[in-house]
């Protein structure tokens, strides 16, 4: 399987000092001022004691992790056996805390911290995006995908054996998975942090904003139908996640927490298994070791301490503001506001929608009756061979992802679920394949002149 790092480079100076002979992506915008602020309510402190919450929320969210929680600077409890990383925000850290992937990736110090065994996959590079590995299928003893056998579910890069606080966890019992075989096997597929500014304003969109949305542009041009994923249970549209797996901020975040950490808690209440190859045999008791749920409700401390980690992490992307757009980019005012129409008139915003308005809120007033400009259906679409990933996610399909939100574009190093680009053109390109909803929208984008996909390239880094 090719596997691919593109290098990053801002191209701002180039755009502004040559002249246009063909379209450019603008690069990374600078950081504003704010971005990481919670909420005006919440800077605010209204309710009162919100702002604590807050700030607890952000402290948590930023501890790295180690197995008992004893070790100098790595005082959160429960890492592993198998984890990704040692904390959330080592890899939701650009541009600021409960953003997107780094410029420099922290697996590759995490794989050996405190004496770990870990080889380092070779997907896993220090100037590439953070990622965790899915197998799409399960695999024959020679390592073949089994196509008629679906597994999909993540495989952590690493463990905690040979690390000065596992214990007997030794590399004799618990193993990383096999990736170099998954990777000959072209067995192997990847996702990437996703910034989490103004989650707490997608959470509070009524579902009836996104059903008209839905019915508003049902017969369109374009050949775009897109479909939301459901909650199995209550039937309500879910909206977080790269497939809109998750139906809410506090599920994706007990979720993450035990696969991304290792950590169990009150949502995900036991510990991961061994690899899919070792699985059938389950966790050995040696990697057993802490009592279950590491995370849990701390009892007869101060209000704002009693909640589990999981609970204030979603507390705190929550309350996280969403990043503004910005004029600054190349081109300025003008080319921006041209882009914006121009990819509106070539499709691009019947999936990327540009924005709903908020129901009421009992948490804080920032997050009612608000109006987000947030650039996404929260639908699910099929993206075609190109995207796919043969991977489902409740009703999600293997081509399936919902469409990302785009604002904070403009501050995101790596692209796609993959982190394989870091050029908008290229991105663009990788919308049209068979089987895509985006196809025609990409050839009308093809059809535009060099200064109007300017525009829309300036347009898309402004947000």
């Amino acid at each position: 399987m090719k596997l691919r790092i593109v290098a990053v480079f801002s191209l701002a100076v180039l755009v502004s000092a040559l002249p246009l002979v063909s379209q450019v992506d603008p690069g990374i915008r600078p950081t504003p001022s704010n971005v990481g602020n919670p909420l005006p309510s919440v800077l605010a402190n209204n309710p009162l004691t919100i702002l604590d919450f807050f700030k607890d929320g952000a402290n948590r969210f930023q501890e790295i992790d180690s197995v008992s929680g004893n070790l100098p600077g790595e005082k959160g409890f429960g890492l592993g056996p198998r984890f990704n990383s040692r904390g959330c925000a080592l890899c939701h850290a650009f541009p600021a805390v409960g953003g997107a992937s780094p410029k420099q990736n922290p697996q590759v110090i995490d794989a050996n911290a405190d004496g770990a065994l870990n080889v380092i996959p070779p997907f896993i590079t220090r100037d590439g995006p953070v990622r965790e590995a899915r197998f799409p299928f399960f695999t024959d003893s020679a390592g073949n995908p089994i196509t008629s056998q679906p597994n999909g579910g993540v495989e952590d890069l690493f463990t905690i054996a040979g690390r000065i606080d596992s214990m007997n966890c030794t590399p004799n019992v618990i193993k990383q998975p096999d990736f170099q075989s998954a990777i000959n096997h072209n067995n192997i597929i990847f996702r990437i942090p996703i910034q989490t500014f103004g989650d707490g304003l997608i959470e509070n969109v009524d579902e009836t904003d996104l059903l008209l949305f839905q019915q508003s542009v049902i017969g369109n041009p374009f050949g775009i139908a897109g479909t939301f994923n459901h909650n199995g249970n209550d039937g309500t549209i879910a909206r977080f996640g790269w497939k809109a797996q998750n139906k809410s901020l506090e599920i994706f975040s007990g979720e993450a927490y035990n696969v991304e950490q290792g950590v169990d808690n009150e949502l995900f209440t036991q510990e991961r298994p061994l690899p899919e190859e070792d699985r059938a045999s389950g966790l050995p008791a040696q990697c057993k070791i802490n009592p279950t749920p590491e995370d849990h409700t701390n009892f007869n401390t101060t209000p704002v301490g009693t909640p589990s980690d999981a609970v204030q992490f979603a507390m705190f992307m929550r309350l996280l503001a969403p990043i503004d757009q910005s004029p600054t980019v190349p081109g300025g005012a003008d080319s921006i506001k041209n882009g914006e129409q121009l990819f509106k008139t070539i499709g691009c915003e019947t999936c990327h929608h540009k924005s709903f308005t908020t129901g009421p809120s009992n948490i804080t007033p920032s997050l009612g009756n608000a109006t987000l400009a947030l650039w996404s259906d929260l639908e699910i679409h099929h993206m075609g061979t190109r995207l796919a990933d043969n991977v489902s996610q409740g009703t999600a399909g293997g081509d399936q992802f919902r469409t990302q939100p785009l604002w904070g574009l403009g501050l995101r190093i790596f692209l796609l679920h993959t982190g394989e680009e870091t050029d908008l053109l290229k991105v663009i390109a990788d919308h049209s394949s068979p089987g895509s909803e985006a196809s025609t929208t990409v050839l009308n984008f093809n059809a535009l002149t060099v200064s109007q996909k300017q525009d829309v390239l300036n347009f898309l880094r402004s947000l």
